[in-house]
């Protein structure tokens, strides 16, 4: 059975996110544990800024279920209230819809973003490298991967880019009304801050500092958008500076911090400041938010901008959920089809176990056949092998894909005598 247990932007605020985030990532052998756990066969771990989740091929039963749920609870040093709130479990269909969903970005706070699905791979990448995925997840993930391709490629749903870093931006707008002139201060220089520095120069901005902990990839994002590069130990004096700051780095704790904040605003006397920290966890320390002419904005406050740029695509999101539910059936049925399979090859082995046996038998007389006789003979047998084989292989892989087939390969293997 396929099961999915995890929380995500719908149902864990960001400081719960923020503890099982940082709780898995301290874990060296996260995989490697999960599939220490009893029935636990299978097993890929996805986590980004707004979801944690465990994919896993178990037996379903309520203590494997519970043994995962404790899992992920005790790596987050989640209370029993934020485990039992925030925790989803979905099993069979419920999670390969819900697989398939969250490649397609059907089910992130962007809806259609394209981030989601380079870091979907990425994680199938580092379960491949620690060999915890196996036959059944591996069809999830690259049918996963087929289903994002078509409702990128068959609806508009990713027309008008739209992303958490663009909502940054589209803030920023609001805040000052225009960016010309403005002095943008980017934290970081991974993927996240390259989109929103992006969108900053596509809405006028011109001046960008990009500040980092790696010097060779801050100058060459900085070359990019024809700012500059600093290091992370000179934010005090470009805060100074800065009119907006946009952080989005992988640090453990706060780069920027309330005190350093208010020291800055003292140097520019008060002048506005705009902070978003699109990071998880989070750059900017929150307390930061209570001082004068200081505006601070993390993931979860850009959720009424983002849901205003949504309704252009929601119509598209109905044609996306339409393919969905098609990739699912398929899933499904090929899922069902693998309760077959034991018996269709031990059927096929019986019956070419009694051909052998039956044409050993025949030695005597056949050797006096010539060569292409002899051929004529077993394309004979064969054929009438397969010809009776036929319908109970194509009855078993018919039931299959629509029900359960554990009834009908019972029957076929106690009427070909197969346990024997």
């Amino acid at each position: 059975m396929i099961l999915l247990i995890g929380l995500n932007h719908k149902t864990a605020p960001l400081a719960v996110r923020e503890k099982l985030f940082a709780g898995c990532e301290e874990k060296q052998n996260l995989l490697s544990d999960v599939l220490l756990l009893p029935a636990v066969q299978e097993v890929l771990y996805i986590s980004t800024c707004n979801r944690i989740e465990l994919v896993c091929v178990a037996d379903g039963e309520d203590k494997t279920i519970e043994a995962l749920k404790r899992f992920l609870a005790q790596n987050g040093s989640l209370t029993d209230e934020e485990a039992f709130y925030c925790l989803y479990v979905y099993r069979e269909a419920e999670a390969i819809r819900h697989m398939f969903r969250v490649a397609a970005s059907l089910d992130s706070q962007v809806m259609g973003e394209a981030q989601i699905l380079g870091q979907v791979k990425e994680a199938y990448r580092q379960a491949l490298k620690q060999n915890a995925t196996g036959l059944v997840l591996n069809r999830l993930m690259h049918r996963s991967f087929r289903t994002a391709k078509r409702v990128r490629t068959e609806t508009a749903i990713a027309a008008n880019p739209v992303s958490v870093s663009f909502a940054a931006v589209e803030l920023a707008k609001k805040i000052f009304g225009s960016l010309s002139g403005k002095k943008i201060l980017l934290i970081g220089a991974g993927e996240m801050a390259e989109l929103t520095g992006t969108h900053l120069i596509g809405n006028g901005a011109e001046e960008i500092t990009v500040a980092n902990r790696s010097s060779a990839q801050g100058t060459a994002l900085a070359e990019k958008f024809h700012g500059k590069a600093i290091m992370l130990t000179d934010l005090d004096a470009a805060l100074i500076e800065a009119d907006i700051v946009i952080s989005s780095t992988g640090a453990a704790g706060y780069v920027v911090t309330a005190e350093s904040i208010r020291q800055s605003m003292r140097k520019r006397k008060n002048r506005l400041l705009f902070l978003v920290d699109i990071a998880v966890p989070r750059d900017i320390e929150p307390t930061a938010d209570s001082i004068e002419n200081v505006y601070l904005y993390n993931i979860d406050n850009l959720q009424d901008i983002v849901d205003e740029n949504m309704a252009g695509r929601k119509k598209e999101a109905l044609k996306a959920e339409a393919i969905v539910e098609e990739e699912v059936i398929l899933y499904n049925s090929w899922i069902k089809e693998l309760e077959a399979v034991p018996t269709i090859v031990s059927l096929r082995s019986m019956a070419e176990g009694i051909v052998q046996s039956e044409l050993e038998k025949s030695l005597g007389w056949m050797q006096k056949l010539s060569e292409e006789d002899r051929e004529k003979v077993d394309n004979l047998v064969q054929s009438v092998v397969n010809k009776i084989l036929h319908a109970p292989v194509a009855v078993m892989k018919e039931e299959s894909s629509e029900v359960s087939s554990k009834g009908i390969v019972d029957a076929v293997r106690q009427l070909f005598r197969l346990d024997e």
